[in-house]
């Protein structure tokens, strides 16, 4: 499973994201290779690359956010 920590909140295309739950907020990808940029709490930046139907995990820590996903999700 992957995990990241951010300090910023994430915006989802709608053309390329759904919104599949609120408690928890899950993300499902609605085509294939959907990329993700993200920094993380040490500023360090990642680029995932997501298939068709992979879901992404949104959980509001104090003062972040807990991003997870399944790691077969990742191109």
């Amino acid at each position: 499973m992957g995990l990241l920590y951010t300090k910023f909140y994430m915006d989802f295309d709608e053309e390329e994201w759904k919104q599949i739950s609120n408690d928890p907020i899950v993300f499902q990808t609605i085509k294939d290779d959907v990329t993700l940029e993200i920094e993380d709490i040490s500023h360090k930046s990642y680029k995932l690359n997501f298939k068709e139907g992979a879901k992404f995990k949104l959980f509001r820590v104090t003062g972040k956010f807990r991003l997870t996903w399944d790691d077969e999700d990742v191109l």
